[in-house]
């Protein structure tokens, strides 16, 4: 097993400190190759926050209890803040690489928040990168050489993760916002393509490799409506603009605009708009001709 790891005025002791917003305790890193297991059991927390960095293999950790088993692989961050129950564990079989910084202050919550660290996250996905591994490495050093302003130097690394951080997690959502977008933008379009025909809304999200909650969850929040009240809309919008400017019949524009059943068309139409259709066109033709 290799480590390297430094401390903050060499106290291996955890400790709380609001002097100032942001203080470096300590700083390491863990790679198992050869010892079997390496365990960290802390049932009651610690006083300070803890950020640990998967960069190779595969960890193990067990959040609010010991029966959880949450597998983290290299790529991903685990936050941990003051007094939470803390138990995990390495193996050398996976080849596990893990690096770690405790850090404590004052300002810690917003500071975590401003870099789009939620409070209530406990597993982030960052990627691999030696950018990661080169700022916790500067880290240790830092706590192991003690050079004047090595603590504000601290602070500005731990900032400087914090960036990184912040910067792969907009991404993410970035991509995931475009995504959505993209997908939603799809479904209004088809749907204002084939409104007049028998739509299922349960075989559209099944052909686009969605589940029908998430779909519709989706596009409610893109449209400010459900799928199928986005198709009624439009099926109504068209059926008023039938019933003002041609004279096919009422059962004709129910037809047209894809309702089979005439009572059916009428009773949908007149929740919509108040009126049934034959009394809408009645009202609109007395209009026209005043």
């Amino acid at each position: 097993m290799y480590m390297n790891s430094g401390y903050l005025n060499n106290s291996l002791i955890d400790f709380k400190d609001k002097s100032r917003p942001l203080i470096v305790g300590s700083c390491g890193t863990y790679r198992l190759s050869t010892h079997p297991k390496l365990p960290t059991y802390r049932p009651r927390g610690r006083l300070d926050f803890q950020i640990l960095y998967v960069s190779a293999g595969i960890a193990h950790f067990h959040f609010d209890n010991a029966q959880n088993d949450t597998v983290v692989t290299a790529g991903h961050m685990v936050v941990y803040r003051p007094k939470e129950f803390q138990k995990y564990e390495y193996y050398a079989t996976d080849q596990t690489q893990v690096y770690w910084v405790h850090f404590t202050g004052g300002n810690v919550k917003n500071i975590l928040r401003s870099y789009g660290i939620k409070d209530d996250m406990r597993v982030c996905y960052t990627g691999t990168s030696l950018e990661y591994e080169r700022i916790f490495k500067r880290m240790i050093s830092e706590l192991q050489r003690c050079q004047p302003d090595y603590e504000e130097m601290l602070s500005l690394l731990l900032n400087h993760l914090f960036i990184l951080i912040h910067r792969q997690l907009s991404a993410q959502r970035l991509l995931k916002n475009e995504y959505l977008d993209h997908e939603m933008e799809l479904a209004a379009q088809y749907f204002n393509d084939n409104y007049n025909t028998n739509i299922s809304i349960e075989q559209y999200a099944a052909s686009r490799g969605m589940s029908v909650s998430w779909f519709i969850r989706n596009f409610k929040e893109y449209t400010g409506t459900t799928p199928m009240q986005y198709i009624v809309s439009i099926r109504i919008t068209n059926a008023q603009a039938l019933l003002e400017t041609t004279t096919y019949t009422v059962t004709e524009i129910g037809h047209i605009v894809g309702y089979e059943n005439p009572l059916y068309f009428s009773r949908i139409f007149h929740r919509q708009k108040g009126f049934s259709p034959s009394a809408y066109r009645k009202q609109t033709t007395k209009k026209s001709q005043r």
